[in-house]
């Protein structure tokens, strides 16, 4: 799928999104957000789902969008680009739930995806978030009319009908009755479902566990999976993650003592659509490993098999392609 492109003058939703964020910033003491940030991790890592909303207040909130908002927004844009190229031409998303959205981390990365406006839905049970991203979508024209809505994400979760329902970093929080019951509804209410976790095995669980109901549900598997068969993984022997780079603000190196000017974000997903995608290429599901003279490339194909594919000189364009090949990407 062809993206429209921005006008060169244009400001793109990213630089938006960091200028908004640093202008939060501005007005909260560094060791104040440190510290919340410090707290806010350990709560995240936590292996027992909360039972409260973890963002308290103003303070905790802002934290949490300088530090994790543009790690969210690189993720599920990486994820929806995928999508995108999935879906058959022309296809945008009408209308946008964004489910446990918080501050609208997703929501700024559909804007980046399409263009256009469309009625936009945060879900959240917390409200400091709530308000902090309707505060923070005043830079984005496109989420200026969102609506901000205060829900508890669980069983009794309702989703209006929709075009596109994205669930990001929100499955981790819920026990696993709360989890079914909200890619039940997910899957209810909307034509197109993305949902992003953590790249690690548990989140890869996660991510299987909701890829199982959606397939169940008659959803077909637009990405990253070249088909919606069984994932061909083995339990416990590996996981399905990608990679997305993030530029690191100050308040990252204070808090995680690093002097990169970037760190990468591994996430876990799947994107699923209740009307057929575009028939799938394989998908380069491991970082290739660049060689003399050849390419490894770690495949997941469309006949439910993992390969690895050697790509050398001798096959010319493609090993060109093979070279500039990233993870993540599809392949011919």
């Amino acid at each position: 799928m062809s993206h429209p492109t921005r006008p060169a003058h244009s400001v793109s939703p990213a630089d938006r999104l960091r200028a908004a964020l640093s202008d939060l910033l501005d007005g909260l003491p560094p060791k104040q957000a440190a510290g919340a940030v410090e707290r806010l991790i350990a709560n995240y890592r936590g292996a027992t789902p909360t039972d409260a909303p973890i963002l308290r207040d103003r303070a905790d909130v802002v934290a949490y969008a300088a530090y994790r908002m543009p790690a969210t927004f690189e993720a599920v844009r990486s994820a929806l680009a995928a999508f995108a190229d999935a879906v058959p031409e022309g296809w945008a998303p009408g209308s946008h739930v964004d489910v446990g959205g918080g501050t609208g981390a997703a929501t700024w990365a559909v804007t980046d995806t399409w263009e256009g406006t469309r009625p936009v839905t945060v879900l959240d049970w917390a409200e400091p978030a709530l308000a902090l991203g309707r505060e923070i979508a005043a830079a984005n024209p496109v989420l200026r009319d969102a609506s901000w809505q205060r829900s508890r994400i669980g069983a009794a979760l309702t989703i209006e009908s929709t075009d596109l329902v994205t669930v990001s970093y929100v499955l981790n929080e819920l026990d696993a009755a709360a989890r079914t019951a909200l890619v039940d509804a997910a899957a209810a209410a909307a034509q197109a479902v993305v949902i992003v976790e953590a790249g690690t095995p548990a989140g890869y669980a996660r991510i299987i566990e909701a890829r199982d109901r959606l397939v169940a549900a008659g959803f077909h598997v637009a990405a990253p999976c070249p088909h919606s068969a069984a994932c061909p993984i083995v339990p416990g022997t590996d996981w399905c993650h990608f990679s997305a780079r993030v530029s690191r603000s100050s308040l990252h190196r204070q808090v995680k003592g690093g002097s990169l000017p970037y760190e990468d974000e591994k996430f876990s997903y799947v994107a699923a659509t209740r009307f057929p995608p575009v028939p799938a290429p394989a998908r380069v599901v491991r970082r290739p490993q660049i060689r003399k003279g050849q390419v490894l490339l770690d495949l997941c194909e469309t006949d439910e098999q993992l390969r690895r594919t050697t790509v050398t000189k001798r096959h010319g364009d493609l090993y060109k392609a093979a070279r500039d090949a990233d993870w993540g990407d599809t392949w011919p």
